[in-house]
């Protein structure tokens, strides 16, 4: 497939479009600097035989936080109603490359799924080397996808708060660097500025190169310059649990496994009057 055994190539996806058990997901979402929309592109053209997750409705009904995780329940059957099983081999993709597909695989994973990779190069990718798309409806078979969710993996706001007051467990933190020291402001309103206290700051843009995750070594300099210490737990993090999944990919990719996210980041802690924040304009 590729080096990173969390991704599949272009060529490998491509000779194995249409194999039962094989499901693809356009897990495409932006920020409104982005300039995208997910739908949208996917509507005008899309791998054969994708469905779209939609970053804005699986999310668990009522809550308040634009990305809250569903229960196992809800994302159970948020996933069959795309057709897919937990048994499936699951390829999910964005346009870049490496920005909401991490997330996605992310959101699988920790509801049992083992079998999901990333489209390496995305769609962007997929395009500029001229493989087919389709602008045709995917037809979906509704599926039972049994959930098991991995709770470990998870931080809630209780334990954010725990580990913040503690000060002993390492939080990574994905915004760009103005987001995360309080000079440029939040997209989302109502939000203040800064991070939490203790944390470091790592862009998710340093994790890829033209659309493609850098090598092992260089994910584990990237990680290791910004003061993190790779032999102790990390919580990642970010505005809204989206590219907090992608620290969370490259401390998988460097053999970290005691790192878990924080699902609320920054639109729950810099929504609140009373958490810490470091940096608050």
């Amino acid at each position: 497939m590729t080096d990173n055994p969390a991704f599949v190539s272009a060529e490998w996806l491509e000779q194995n479009l249409g194999k039962p058990g094989l499901k693809i997901v356009d897990g495409a979402w932006y920020l409104p600097s982005q300039n995208r929309n997910a739908r949208a592109e996917y509507d005008a053209g899309h791998i054969p035989g994708a469905v779209f997750f939609d970053h804005d409705l699986v999310v668990e009904p009522g809550s308040k936080l634009p990305h809250a995780l569903p229960s196992p329940e809800n994302f159970a059957r948020f996933a069959g109603a795309m057709g897919i099983a937990e048994t499936d081999t699951i390829v999910v993709y964005d346009g870049f490359g490496l920005f909401s597909a991490p997330r996605t695989r992310w959101m699988f994973r920790v509801m049992g799924a083992e079998k999901v990779f990333i489209l390496d190069g995305g769609l962007d990718g997929w395009r500029k080397e001229g493989r087919p798309l389709t602008a045709a409806p995917t037809r979906i078979a509704p599926n039972l996808f049994k959930a098991e969710y991995k709770t470990e993996a998870v931080v809630t706001l209780g334990q954010m708060r725990e580990i913040v007051d503690g000060g002993s467990i390492q939080i990574a933190d994905a915004r760009p660097a103005g987001r995360f020291n309080g000079v440029d402001p939040e997209p989302r309103p109502g939000l203040r500025g800064g991070h939490m206290p203790g944390a470091r700051n790592i862009a998710f843009s340093n994790f890829s190169k033209d659309g493609h995750i850098v090598s092992a070594d260089q994910l584990r300099n990237i990680l290791e310059n910004a003061g993190l210490d790779l032999s102790k737990p990390i919580v990642t993090t970010c505005g809204s649990g989206v590219s907090a999944a992608i620290i969370s990919l490259a401390l998988e990719t460097v053999g970290h496994s005691q790192n878990r996210l924080y699902d609320g980041s920054w639109a729950e802690w810099g929504g609140l009057p009373d958490t810490p924040v470091v940096g608050q304009e």
